[in-house]
């Protein structure tokens, strides 16, 4: 539904297609969701707002995130790295189970009574309205795509859409040329081609709006 989802789902596939080629080293590609603390993390902003007296500015009401501590991130990287690649296949990505997702507002208001404000400045956050592209709840697997549990509880296996390096090549190489001459609808264009689910016509016009 973004460009930044579609390019994440480009680097999937880029490592799908490396993991197929064989050879000593092994590609293995590791979906979840926020990291608490990590750049660009909900916390820290709320946190920075806090002390500067701001407003907590939150999307939209009703909008989820999966949240997970650096450790558990970690360590989940880590045993997806070491299931074998006999049981889950040389393309296969791998899905961290985050739990419940948490609702955004709730952990604003949490925020605010943690840092001692009274329950009335409850109210003082700021719905900002969803981003274009921006989901109201995360969605870690494609509907389409099949999951399989692993040896390891937390972590389940994705066996999903996978290009030969031999065609995936030429579509690389035509996104960056387009990327490098900032050509927008033309990358957007060679990015929907290889991101079949992402609506990339109707972003570019999008893109081409707020680039302006």
């Amino acid at each position: 539904s973004s460009l930044m989802g579609a390019s994440k789902r480009a680097a999937e596939i880029v490592c799908q297609s490396m993991a197929k080629l064989g050879g000593p080293t092994r590609f293995v590609t590791v979906r979840f969701g926020n990291v608490l603390g990590s750049t660009g993390s909900v916390i820290p902003l709320f946190e920075h707002q806090l002390a500067s007296g701001l407003p907590l500015t939150v999307t939209h009401p009703d909008v989820t995130r999966y949240f997970m501590t650096v450790r558990e991130a970690v360590e989940l990287v880590l045993l997806a790295s070491a299931i074998p690649v006999e049981e889950a296949g040389r393309d296969a990505i791998f899905i961290l189970d985050m739990g419940e997702p948490v609702r955004i507002q709730d952990l604003a208001r949490q925020m605010i009574r943690l840092a001692g404000r009274s329950r009335s400045e409850e109210s003082d956050i700021v719905f900002t309205g969803l981003r274009p592209g921006e989901k109201l709840a995360e969605e870690l697997a494609h509907a389409a795509e099949d999951l399989r549990p692993s040896r390891y509880d937390g972590i389940r296996i994705a066996n999903t859409h996978s290009l030969n390096y031999e065609i995936l090549r030429p579509r690389l190489e035509r996104i960056e040329r387009a990327a490098w001459e900032r050509r927008t609808p033309e990358t957007v264009a060679a990015l929907s081609e290889l991101v079949p689910d992402y609506k990339g016509a109707s972003a570019a016009g999008s893109v081409r709006r707020t680039a302006s």
